[in-house]
């Protein structure tokens, strides 16, 4: 079957097994792939802008992926490589993204309330204004990462590295720290009411 056959297969929802996959730059926008398995897929450069992506499993090369108000509820992400992605105006509920890459990566503005985040390299990422209420941020890397005004309240950031973060105006009410390296972060207007921290 030839790569324009192959696409279109996809589009017309007759494939859900994309493990694999080489999909590199393929344009997947608009169309439903809820519950597809795209594990170790190629996605990298793909446009997944507001695609159905529920239920998905994206344990993919994602790096610099276009998903762009994409639905990505119940999204298995876990390990994903979504270094340079575009994730603007994503719906995230119930997403998990534990282990993943996203180095760099602009989440600014979202809702990822609750989201499964553990141990994710978050390093110099920007997630201003983004909400991460009751999140669990454990054990990430997050050293030099722009949280300003994001809400984190009663996140779990055990274990977390925020060297150098950028927390100022972040609300940190009940958050849990315990064995977090705060190390240089920046805290202006920060609340940290309920929180066990003395900055």
């Amino acid at each position: 079957m030839d790569e324009t056959m192959f696409l279109e297969e996809i589009r017309q929802g007759k494939i859900k097994d994309l493990v694999g996959a080489n999909l590199a730059g393929a344009d997947l926008s608009g169309i439903n792939l809820a519950e597809v398995n795209f594990s170790q897929a190629n996605l990298m450069g793909a446009n997944l802008s507001g695609t159905n992506l529920r239920g998905a499993t994206l344990r993919a090369n994602l790096k610099g992926a276009d998903l762009t108000g994409a639905d990505l509820t119940n999204a298995d992400c876990r390990n994903a490589d979504l270094r340079g992605a575009i994730l603007l105006d994503i719906q995230a509920d119930n997403m998990s993204l534990a282990g993943a890459f996203l180095a760099g990566t602009v989440l600014t503005h979202l809702d990822l309330t609750g989201v499964d985040l553990r141990g994710c390299d978050l390093r110099g990422a920007t997630l201003v204004g983004t909400c991460l209420q009751q999140a669990d941020l454990s054990n990430c890397n997050l050293s030099g990462a722009d949280l300003s005004q994001a809400d984190l309240e009663e996140a779990i950031l055990q274990g977390t590295i925020l060297r150098g973060a950028n927390l100022n105006g972040a609300n940190l009410f009940c958050a849990q720290v315990e064995n977090a390296d705060l190390e240089g972060i920046l805290c202006d207007k920060t609340c940290f009411e309920g929180t066990p921290i003395s900055v």
